[in-house]
């Protein structure tokens, strides 16, 4: 995700693409006191997922497909013990929504996974309760076919969906987007 050349070429095999997923990301435990580990985790978190999306919108485009980015809960409510992955993950939430105003009149839907806690390598140190990979991938899937702009896949982010698709900043989002629409607004 952070190497161009490896971009380009992933491109170059694919001739056609219905639904991109953006799910390779990097968590690393921190304290904020080391910049570099900002920086990698932005260079993955939200730049790779900047990257890998700008190269294959073209094909979205052509097949009006989807793009589907898997972000985390720590992008609403930060874990003090990942600072730095909880900012990235934030960064590529704001990314997801303004590329779902930006392509929506190319025909490409954006669709933000808001997780909570997931068993995978990341989250095996954490005695927490856990959604297995196979149930997550499961409710992702339910919420693409859906149509859900921002899915919550796991039991943990289902009690956040309700509060958060009728609140006033999702609302504030989709004023927002409709400035894309008619970007004479913006001028004035």
């Amino acid at each position: 995700m952070t190497d161009a050349a490896q971009i380009q070429a992933a491109v170059e095999r694919v001739e056609s693409l219905d639904i991109l997923i953006n799910n390779a990301g990097l968590g690393l435990y921190d304290d904020l006191s080391d910049r570099t580990v900002l920086e990698q985790h932005l260079a993955v978190n939200l730049f790779g997922t900047y990257s890998v999306t700008q190269a294959f919108v073209p094909l979205l485009s052509r097949s009006r497909g989807a793009i589907v980015n898997n972000l985390s809960l720590a992008a609403f409510a930060p874990l003090p013990v990942i600072p730095a992955y909880s900012m990235s993950k934030a960064a590529a939430f704001s990314l997801s929504q303004s590329l779902r105003a930006l392509l929506a009149g190319r025909g490409v839907r954006v669709h933000a996974v808001l997780t909570g806690p997931v068993d995978t390598d990341m989250n095996r140190g954490f005695d927490i309760p856990k959604s297995s990979p196979e149930s997550v991938a499961s409710g992702i899937l339910e919420g693409v076919e859906r149509g859900e702009e921002d899915i919550f896949p796991d039991p943990m982010s289902a009690t956040m969906a309700e509060s958060w698709r009728g609140g006033a900043a999702k609302a504030l989002e989709r004023q927002n987007a409709a400035l894309v629409a008619t970007p004479t607004s913006l001028t004035r």
